[in-house]
């Protein structure tokens, strides 16, 4: 369960990209990837992050490591902005943040030995001898579920799960607290996915880690995450504990995931939205970002732009109709 001290904040986070054209690269466009997302995480929290491909998910797990840095917004970790950190004291916080990427195969790079992947890290940072960073990466090899005496091997003779166990252990070798875990089991198969994901528990439980765990698949979100948060179009649209949002989705872009989860019957399947052109960061409209799809649209939702509200404690919703409920109370 999370505990009541914050370890990470962020604040109205904003990520353009500018879209050019022509010789001078003249600037005809900005696509909003990341548009106004409020976050907080908790220490020893798992907060699940979904959405559709596109959605904005990997970007801001990107911005939250400063691996590409904000447009606008805050990123706090630990009472720290990140934004207000010289070179020195934000390499040292690094350590403390680390990310397990999508793909196993193109995140190892195939010229290096297990050994020396797990142990970047620790040789960046400066820490230990080599014997002791040799012995460092034997041990995290042996928590994740490898063997040590594959340390001097190669990517390309391990498995897809196996793999993926190694960019854990790459990740966990500087003892982070803060783990963006971006899509971690899309590129393994389904018969994998379970061990991962409960190697991903039994990590945390041990090392007490807090995670951000971005996916599509709803099913693995609910199992692993204590608060779910759904992004659409760069923004967050609903955000509640997993049992509130999936017993009660209140935005109608959330009802609509969680409708177009596959039915054995295809007879039952619901009708999940609008056949309209879906929009894009480029072409936002001034008013609800989901309304040209939304099944539920009034002809205000047209005009007016909703705010993120709280309908109970702890869920909250970016919709005009509970706009209009706290509006009458």
């Amino acid at each position: 369960m999370p505990q009541e001290s914050e370890l990470l904040r962020i604040r109205d986070v904003k990520k353009y990209y500018p879209i050019t054209m022509g010789l001078f690269r003249r600037e005809v466009g900005i696509v909003k990837a990341v548009d106004g997302v409020d976050l907080e995480i908790s220490r020893g929290e798992t907060l699940g992050l979904v959405g559709e491909s596109g959605c904005g998910k990997s970007t801001l797990g990107r911005v939250i490591l400063d691996l590409e840095p904000p447009t606008e917004g805050r990123v706090i970790f630990d009472g720290q902005d990140l934004s207000s950190l010289d070179s020195e004291k934000l390499h040292q916080l690094r350590r403390r943040m680390q990310i397990i990427f999508q793909d196993p195969y193109s995140s190892l790079n195939p010229r290096q030995t297990v050994g020396r992947i797990i142990g970047e890290g620790l040789i960046i940072h400066k820490i230990g001898t080599p014997a002791e960073r040799k012995e460092r990466v034997r041990q995290i090899m042996e928590v994740v579920g490898l063997r040590p005496e594959h340390i001097n091997r190669y990517p390309h003779e391990f498995s897809g799960g196996q793999r993926q166990r190694i960019g854990i252990a790459r990740a966990l070798a500087l003892h982070p607290e803060l783990v963006v875990c971006d899509e971690p089991l899309s590129a393994l198969d389904v018969s994998i996915q379970a061990q991962v994901i409960n190697l991903l528990q039994d990590l945390q439980k041990e090392f007490n880690l807090t995670y951000l765990f971005i996916s599509h698949d709803l099913s693995v979100v609910r199992h692993i995450s204590d608060r779910v948060a759904v992004m659409y179009l760069g923004q967050v649209v609903e955000l509640a504990q997993a049992d509130e949002l999936f017993s009660n989705p209140s935005h109608p872009y959330t009802r609509a995931l969680l409708d177009a989860i596959p039915l054995p019957d295809p007879n039952h399947a619901k009708k999940h939205w609008k056949e309209a052109k879906e929009p894009t960061g480029q072409v936002l409209p001034e008013s609800c970002i989901f309304q040209p799809r939304c099944l539920q649209a009034k002809p205000e939702c047209e005009k007016n732009s909703p705010k993120l509200q709280e309908i109970s404690t702890g869920h909250w919703v970016k919709c005009l109709a509970y706009n209009r409920v706290s509006a009458r109370v």
